[in-house]
């Protein structure tokens, strides 16, 4: 249990600690679910969600707004298929396709490894410009530079009145910036390719604004929605707004992690615990069998350490094979607990074996002492009359 205990806490630390790729702090997404049978055209509806986004961020304490449709991590895109330009067409070339400001890069603090973003101007007429991750480019371009290149989105279709493509929206786009990797299929997995392209290119039914703030943005949210009230009354937000550090939390590999972490480390203190009353109790029992002879050997001169060393060493064969027979199961448990850690670390580590049996050591330690200095401090006359 303590090896298992130590397995699953140090694989939820590796998992805390697994770069990103992007800032989640006093960030937080507010989901805009747009009302059935308005703003019915492409150009209503890319004039209201960019008057949604400029409000957001004159609310004080806002230090910038961005549109996120779809497009909010650690798990996010749309997986859809793709052709490259001067390239045969392939079936297997899949990536996650977001829809974003171009506010949105530095709002998640997400640097730029090459080329540009699309300006103010590209941005509010849906150009047909697109930003890849380096994922995508070392996999779909090995051997060269993907900005120049054009490629075409297969899903990327004119559905009123769910989906408005900007005009000539539909064809080919030019990958004009190369953005560096993030985490986008959940803090657990490898990263995936992924594209981006202006929100306006393709306008959903809905969207979300990431709002970035230099206080905590949930504190923000009241101000935030009556900004939104106040372009459209019948406007609302999402019910579940949530920072971003909280939808880290909300992921499967984080829930897992946190959960069998203190499991684990419940059971293994109890574990212990138990081992800890047993020795004691054994101990214990074996000191007021043996007081008489204990006395005796006082009488006839015996150091208390030499006493001592004999209820220790009472113990040392019960306490090896327990510990012993511990790491031989720990050992052949060793692949349960591995996927109970989602490979991140191994129970048989031996330095968190060798952890285990120091911690073990020390706990019998302690539950033998006090009956040994017990039996090291009996009086011989009392020690010899006992019965």
């Amino acid at each position: 249990m303590l090896a298992g205990a130590g397995a699953a806490i140090q694989g939820f630390i590796h998992l805390l600690n697994i770069p990103l790729g992007y800032d989640p702090h006093n960030i937080m997404s507010v989901g805009i679910p747009v009302h059935d049978g308005t703003y019915k055209t492409w150009a209503e509806r890319a004039a209201y969600f960019e008057q949604l986004r400029a409000k957001v961020a004159e609310v004080p304490g806002v230090t910038m707004a961005a549109i996120s449709t779809n497009a909010t991590p650690p798990a996010n895109g749309n997986s859809t298929f793709f052709q490259i330009s001067g390239k045969p067409s392939q079936q297997d070339q899949p990536t996650r396709l977001n829809f974003v400001s171009r506010e949105y890069f530095p709002a998640l603090r997400i640097p730029l490894a090459q080329g540009r973003i699309w300006n103010q101007d590209e941005d509010h007429r849906g150009a047909p410009f697109i930003i890849v991750n380096q994922t995508f480019a070392r996999r779909y371009f090995p051997n060269e530079s993907p900005i120049g290149h054009s490629i075409k989105i297969s899903d990327l279709r004119n559905e009123p009145p769910y989906a408005f493509v900007a005009p000539g929206g539909g064809g080919w786009l030019l990958i004009v910036g190369v953005s560096a990797d993030k985490r986008n299929d959940g803090i657990g997995k490898p990263i995936v390719p992924e594209a981006f392209v202006p929100y306006t290119l393709a306008l959903r039914m809905w969207t979300q604004i990431l709002v970035r703030s230099d206080v905590p943005p949930l504190t923000l949210l009241h101000a935030i929605q009556q900004k939104i009230n106040s372009v459209d009354h019948d406007q609302h937000t999402q019910a579940n707004v949530e920072d971003l550090d909280q939808w880290i939390k909300d992921q499967p590999e984080w829930a897992r992690g946190h959960l069998i972490s203190w499991l684990f480390a419940a059971f293994a203190g109890l574990a212990i615990a138990l081992a800890a009353v047993g020795l004691y109790s054994v101990v214990s029992y074996i000191v007021v069998q043996r007081t008489n002879e204990f006395g005796i050997r006082i009488a006839l001169g015996a150091q208390r350490s030499h006493v001592l060393s004999i209820v220790f060493r009472s113990m040392t064969w019960s306490v090896g094979g327990g510990i012993a027979a511990g790491i031989l199961l720990t050992l052949a448990l060793s692949k349960v607990m591995t996927h109970w850690t989602a490979g991140t670390t191994n129970s048989s580590d031996p330095l968190l074996l060798i952890g285990a049996t120091l911690a073990l050591s020390c706990v019998a330690a302690l539950a033998c002492s006090l009956p040994a200095r017990r039996a090291a401090g009996v009086d011989p006359m009392t020690a010899i009359r006992y019965e």
